[in-house]
């Protein structure tokens, strides 16, 4: 299916040339007004946009903003039972046989939107104004009724027209191109195994794509039937932008890359350390940032970037909620860290937020990387501080087996920093350790990933960072599923808002897919039965007493994923663990700060 835009008048071609013009330098005055009224629910004159829903109940300002149910894209949402129907361009005035189709609910893929006839200026100012169609039905009362004047609504239907009229940068008919991003402090093993975990997926992705519309090909995977019917499904190309420098020449070379190869969206991606330029790129060219692993996402509010997690700072919030609530609290605490984005990152926000429980943090700031560095900050600590928080990398934490720990302490990690490895701490370290774990608990952790880890050894690649690795592998399959879902609605912001609502949906979806499939190859996953501390073979006799049954909820290593309009981060909490017998177990439940 190809859009096809009928030109009706002057305004309309300048619409067009507008959206064609690479720089986008200027807009029609009539669209700037129209973005204000539909996005901020603000007249020309400052005024507040009006409003009536069900006949009676008042809105006004943001509140009556049509952004608040059409969403930014204008692909429309779901409201309770409620569909709210598309209003992007090509739904309100195509003219075309082939009309446009949206998958609507979120919950329910079967549902599309309802198709109607194009809507003349003036049918839809009474849709506007008065809540009746253009097929003479009374709409929602949901929908507000507004009172606005000619002019004004003149320049909210000049919005409507150019509103998503047009695929997003980056696409084309039969393909889609996408980059990642890789920042110059990651390291050369780690480095491979992301660009070679991301070639793969591209790869088994493009070589199961029928590219031929009208007939020929086999389909190696599952599709939604609609994508399938409409032929709708692209090959993806991906551009690999590793980064060079210091970051403050980053934007400079992203721009350039971008300007050179304009992409759809920002897929995965791979730093050690800050990607603030990165973030403020996607901000600044509205190109959706799609689930990097980064130990420290920006925190700023934004549009188009979606992370798994608040990374090292959301540790230093657990750790500050879970120090808070001890009956003991302590009185002072030191933090040891590197002078590195991350451990900035972390350190100041566990110091803020320790500041608000009255507890003082004490800084160690770590500088080179031999043993006898790392033992004299270690020599530094008071046995009259009872708890330590280490911001510390794996190359640091093999460097600490050579040095014993302060007598008395009560030593804390960032999981996120070490991956949790049990391996790397040495016995006399792990008997007073806990570490801060923002990941799914271990048992669970291992049959969340255990299909992850069978397509890795299907396809013989190594595990060299099993969460950086299996992150990939859920961004780039996730990806999938949402563009099968968005049909021929392109769109950048709207690949956003579907990624906001359909994560809950798809993780449940994924798990039966995955313990159908591994079921298939002889596995049994669906279930982890417990007695105490000890894990039991599914099938296999328990011993008597209390047995706990868990049921897997998901498919990755987080426990809980979770998003909806305008929340940037999908896990939102973690726990304390500490080690008993070499594992791993939880001192605390989820905590959410």
């Amino acid at each position: 299916m190809t859009l096809s835009i009928t030109v009706k008048n002057s305004f309309s071609l300048l619409l067009m040339m507008l959206i064609s013009s690479p720089l986008m330098a200027v807009e029609h005055p009539e669209v700037v007004t129209g973005r204000q009224i539909y996005r901020e629910g603000v007249l020309p004159n400052g005024k507040p946009l009006i409003g009536k829903r069900f006949g009676t109940t008042s809105v006004s300002g943001a509140e009556a903003a049509c952004v608040n149910c059409h969403r930014p894209s204008g692909m429309g949402s779901v409201e309770g039972d409620t569909l709210v129907a598309p209003i992007a361009s090509n739904y309100l005035f195509h003219t075309g046989e082939d009309r446009p189709i949206a998958t609507m609910d979120p919950r329910v893929s079967k549902r599309f939107n309802q198709t109607h006839e194009a809507y003349t200026d003036e049918a839809l100012g009474m849709a506007i104004r008065g809540g009746t169609n253009n097929q003479s039905v009374e709409m929602h009362g949901l929908m507000p009724r507004y009172t606005l004047s000619d002019k004004e609504m003149k320049s909210l239907i000049a919005y409507l027209k150019q509103l998503n009229m047009t695929w997003s940068p980056g696409v084309t008919g039969d393909s889609i191109r996408l980059a990642t991003v890789i920042t110059p402090d990651v390291d050369p093993e780690r480095r491979q195994a992301f660009k070679e975990t991301l070639r793969v997926i591209f790869k088994q992705k493009n070589g199961s794509t029928i590219t031929n519309k009208h007939g020929g090909g086999k389909r190696l995977h599952m599709v939604t039937a609609a994508e399938m019917v409409l032929g709708t499904e692209r090959n993806w190309t991906l551009d690999v932008w590793e980064l060079k420098g210091a970051p403050d020449t980053w934007a400079a070379q992203l721009d350039a890359l971008y300007q050179a190869h304009p992409v759809f969206a920002l897929v995965s991606g791979l730093s050690n350390g800050g990607w603030e330029p990165v973030h403020d790129f996607c901000e600044r060219q509205q190109v959706p940032e799609w689930f990097p692993s980064v130990p420290f996402p920006v925190q700023k509010p934004g549009k188009y970037s979606l992370y798994f997690s608040r990374g090292v700072v959301l540790e230093a919030d657990v750790l500050a909620r879970h120090l808070s609530r001890m009956d003991s609290k302590p009185k002072q605490v030191v933090q040891v860290y590197r002078d590195d984005a991350a451990g900035r990152a972390a350190a100041t926000e566990f110091k803020r937020v320790m500041a608000d429980q009255h507890i003082v943090v004490d800084d160690r700031i770590l500088s080179g990387h031999t043993v006898e560095s790392l033992r004299v900050l270690i020599n530094s600590i008071g046995s009259k501080e009872t708890a330590v928080m280490f911001w510390l990398r794996p190359e640091d934490v093999t460097t600490l087996q050579e040095i014993a720990p302060p007598a008395g302490i009560n030593a804390y990690f960032s999981g996120m920093l070490l991956s949790s490895d049990p391996e790397v701490f040495s016995p006399s370290w792990k008997s007073n350790l806990h570490l801060v774990y923002p990941y799914e608990l271990p048992d669970m952790r291992e049959l969340n990933l255990q299909y992850f880890h069978t397509w890795l050894n299907i396809n013989k690649m190594d595990m060299v960072d099993e969460a950086m690795q299996s992150e990939v592998f859920f961004s780039l399959n996730y990806l999938t599923d949402i563009l099968s879902e968005m049909l021929n609605n392109l769109y950048r912001d709207y690949l956003v808002e579907r990624g906001e609502n359909m994560i809950n949906k798809r993780e449940g979806a994924k798990v039966q897919q995955e313990v159908n499939d591994l079921r298939s190859m002889g596995l049994k996953t669906e279930l982890i039965r417990k007695h105490g501390n000890m894990t039991v073979e599914e099938g296999s006799r328990l011993p008597v007493g209390q047995t706990q049954l868990t049921k897997r909820e998901g498919t990755t290593i987080y426990p809980r994923l979770s998003l909806g309009p305008g929340q940037r981060f999908a896990s939102k909490g973690g726990y304390i663990m500490r080690y008993s017998h070499d594992m791993l177990e939880p001192e605390t439940s989820w905590i959410v700060p």
